[in-house]
């Protein structure tokens, strides 16, 4: 059962000598208690921005990490964000604004809560070609759900208390706050009687937990019981309210095959008789048979979008559909609805559990699909333990699935690198988790970097491609400087290999130098890793994996293995009907 909130605490204030009630401080002051009473522990930046904040942050423990990049900063914050369920918060000065709000794309997509903050030339600058400026507002608008200006110090309490409620409440998302003066100093040294009041719902998501109407429980149960072929899909949203015990307890009461989205992977263990894995355009076909022969699918915190149903192929159009998601506006928004459930995950799903009749069991549908997930282990095998030289990515996948610590995070890029570690690394302990990029290739080592700085303690992975590492190699410098010990796994195969395929299929027989358009030099990034401060591996041979993995996991410092693999190894293709 879900806990009740002890809404006695709904409210709390930050006790220190400059507060109690309202008391006369300056912006910078003010914005770093607020961060401190809302749980943050670092924040991601680049030079030059609020820099009373981050004096002030100093002295409260809160940890300032100097980026190479806006982009950098915000996937960092994002990593920390999906990891820790508390706001990442990114900050860059003016003329950063529009390379902040690209990296936002990713946390957007993702539904991360992100908060980022700029500064920006006051209104006598505006519109007078202004040295580095443009307009922040549009740049931000599509990738955001709440984007604001501060002109004022006095507006601080409502606006930043604002922010936090946004990034945390319904579908988590980014949100801006772009504050007056081109690096916010104008906010940030003024003065004024603020009081710091800390709304302890908000410091971190799900911020409630709204209950479906009794009614559509009733009858979306009565539905799954008359079904013959029930499939679960759990996406992100299941995976952000932590309702993977609640779904895992629904399918085995009535045997339910279950698959996940890659936002929900984690969602049920991979080595679960009811699991069928990763669903969708990045999947295992054992998956995608399941889910478009089913009678009936039950999508929980999923967005129904085009990767996790292979383009609006998987299930079938037309397929009875019972849809739970905080969102309204998303029930039925692809597939119509036979039930909506507006709800949160866990607390709907639990609901539903209370709801049914626990006779109606699947076993034979149960049987069938788990026929299917063994037909497909058993076409993987052999290249799962393929001793061929370069190195196969099933077999470094296979080694990552035995390596990984039981309270590891996982963090994979786009591309190859999403399809590898959705479809081929199993997770198979409880306090596994895995985050990967909404789209943005080179997402996963800034990202995995703020995962880190969100649990010091756990063992946390990165896994991306060669072409993914290049974007933001400069932030192994980060990762050494402060003292950030990751592993990095690079997938080096010195090309972009998903894009092949397609680049080869436009020359056609047409001559040409088509590698231009999707090769790169062959690099060591294990030498490149170690001039940084990094250790760095170098493993072109399989047998050598599992030993670099274990020596990885274990160092005092953050780690870069460089392993050599085959750039003519396809990842598997989606099966459709």
């Amino acid at each position: 059962m879900i806990p009740e909130k002890n809404f006695e605490t709904k409210y709390l204030r930050r006790q220190s000598p400059a507060q109690g009630s309202a008391s006369k401080m300056s912006g910078g002051r003010f914005i770093a208690e607020m961060l401190k009473g809302y749980g943050v522990t670092d924040v991601f930046f680049v030079e030059a921005i609020l820099r009373g904040v981050l004096i002030e942050l100093e002295t409260l423990g809160v940890r300032r990490i100097l980026t190479h990049s806006e982009k950098a900063a915000a996937y960092m914050a994002d990593g920390y964000a999906r990891v820790s369920r508390r706001p990442g918060i990114c900050m860059a000065q003016s003329v950063g604004a529009a390379n902040l709000a690209a990296g936002l794309q990713d946390a957007y997509l993702a539904l991360s809560p992100v908060i980022a903050i700029t500064g920006r030339q006051p209104p006598l600058s505006q519109y007078r070609n202004a040295y580095q400026e443009i307009l922040h507002h549009p740049l931000f608008e599509p990738v955001t759900k709440y984007n604001v200006n501060v002109d004022t110090v006095e507006q601080l309490p409502y606006l930043l208390r604002q922010a936090f409620r946004e990034a945390t409440s319904g579908s988590p998302r980014p949100v801006h706050l772009d504050l007056m003066g081109n690096i916010g100093q104008i906010i940030d040294f003024a003065e004024a009687n603020l009081e710091v009041i800390i709304e302890a719902a908000f410091t971190r998501y799900p911020s409630h937990r709204p209950h479906p109407e009794s009614e559509y429980v009733r009858e979306a149960a009565r539905v799954l019981e008359k079904s013959e072929r029930p499939v679960i899909i759990a996406g992100g949203g299941a995976a952000a309210s932590d309702a993977g015990p609640e779904i895992v307890e629904l399918a085995e009461m009535l045997s339910i095959p279950t698959a996940t989205s890659l936002n929900g992977k984690g969602s049920i263990l991979e080595n679960h008789p009811l699991s069928l894995g990763v669903v969708g355009s990045y999947s295992r076909w054992c998956g995608n048979r399941v889910v478009s022969e089913a009678d009936l699918v039950i999508f929980i915190g999923s967005h129904t979008g085009e990767q996790v149903t292979n383009y609006w192929k998987v299930p079938k159009p037309g397929t009875p559909v019972i849809q739970v998601d905080i969102d309204p506006s998303e029930l039925g928004r692809n597939y119509p609805n036979t039930v909506p459930l507006v709800g949160d995950a866990k607390v709907t799903v639990r609901k539903l559990i209370e709801s049914l009749n626990p006779n109606s069991i699947k076993e034979q549908w149960s049987q069938y699909a788990q026929k299917l997930v063994t037909a497909w282990r058993g076409e993987q095998q052999p290249l799962r333990n393929s001793d061929a030289v370069p190195i196969r990515p099933e077999r470094l996948c296979k080694e990552l699935t035995e390596a990984l610590p039981s309270d590891a995070v996982l963090v994979a890029d786009t591309g190859y690198s999403g399809v590898w570690t959705g479809a081929m690394v199993d997770l198979t302990h409880p306090q596994q988790r895995y985050i990967r990029a909404a789209g943005s290739l080179g997402w996963a080592l800034p990202a995995s970097l703020g995962a880190k700085c969100a649990v010091p303690d756990k063992p946390v992975v990165c896994f991306t491609g060669d072409g993914g590492f290049w974007y933001h190699l400069s932030e192994l410098e980060t990762a050494v400087r402060c003292g950030i010990k990751t592993v990095t796994v690079v997938n080096n195969n010195s090309c972009l290999s998903q894009c092949a395929e397609g680049i080869h299929l436009a020359y056609g027989d047409r001559p040409g130098k088509r590698e231009e358009i999707y090769k790169f030099c062959q690099v060591n990034f294990a030498r490149i890793a170690q001039e940084m401060g990094c250790l760095g591996i170098r493993v072109e041979h399989p047998e050598e994996i599992a030993a670099a993995l274990r020596k990885a996991l274990t160092a005092d410092a953050p780690v870069v293995v460089d392993i050599i693999t085959d750039e003519a190894c396809k990842a598997p293709e989606p099966w459709t009907p």
